[in-house]
């Protein structure tokens, strides 16, 4: 080199730059990414011209997560507060959940991830006796795992005609859970006839509650 000249490298031939040469903060595309991105991975995005890094978490799309069905498996008749045994995830031929769905103790149900879930409860009730002015699936939760709420109420009225008489019961709600050790849901089976029953079944829906997530909290 002459002094005051500038060093010439020339242009590398081609096929000599490789994916080894470069540092692995450099997208290259030489690793396979096999599963969904973690949250802090980061992605390159054109801002106005300006490349910047972005992590997966600010960019990743909605679509439901969590969906999950439950069901009673026994019948109740008379009260039942909560309604804590013979429960079951939806076992039919062609039945799926999506996520790592919901999990229940002594019919306190408990949420798998955070978010905004939609809630109902279905129930078949019946009596053989006499009329009942009311019958009820009552929806109680709870944001500290302590005290319970009553949030919703599905009341239905049953006039006796013949041996069994039969009648619907339904109703939703929109929970946020904020806190998986602390939001939970469970319901209270609640009649002024004490023949009055909630209809279970092992092998198909009677009485059936669903929870679905439906975004971000």
């Amino acid at each position: 080199q002459i002094l005051g000249d500038v060093l010439d490298l020339g242009v590398p031939s081609d096929a000599t730059v490789t994916a080894a040469k470069l540092n692995n903060d450099i997208i290259s595309g030489s690793t396979e990414l096999a599963s969904e991105p973690a949250d802090t991975d980061e992605f390159l995005v054109s801002d106005a011209g300006t490349l910047k890094r972005i992590d997966y978490s600010l960019i990743k799309g909605g679509g439901i997560t969590e969906a999950d069905q439950w069901r009673l498996t026994t019948t109740i008749v008379g009260n039942a507060s909560p309604i804590s045994s013979n429960l079951e995830r939806n076992d039919s031929s062609g039945f799926a959940y999506i996520g790592s769905g919901m999990t229940q103790s002594s019919g306190i149900f408990t949420f798998p991830s955070t978010g905004i879930y939609l809630i109902s409860a279905n129930g078949t009730i019946y009596n053989n006796v006499t009329s009942s002015r009311y019958a009820l699936i009552e929806f109680l939760t709870t944001t500290n795992n302590s005290s319970y709420t009553t949030v919703a109420n599905s009341y239905s009225y049953i006039s006796h005609v013949s041996s069994y008489t039969y009648t619907n019961s339904e109703q939703k709600i929109f929970f946020d859970v904020t806190d998986t050790s602390n939001c939970k849901i469970k319901f209270n089976f609640t009649v002024e006839n004490g023949n009055t029953a909630l209809q279970g079944n092992t092998d198909a829906n009677r009485t059936v509650f669903t929870f679905i997530r439906l975004g971000d909290t």
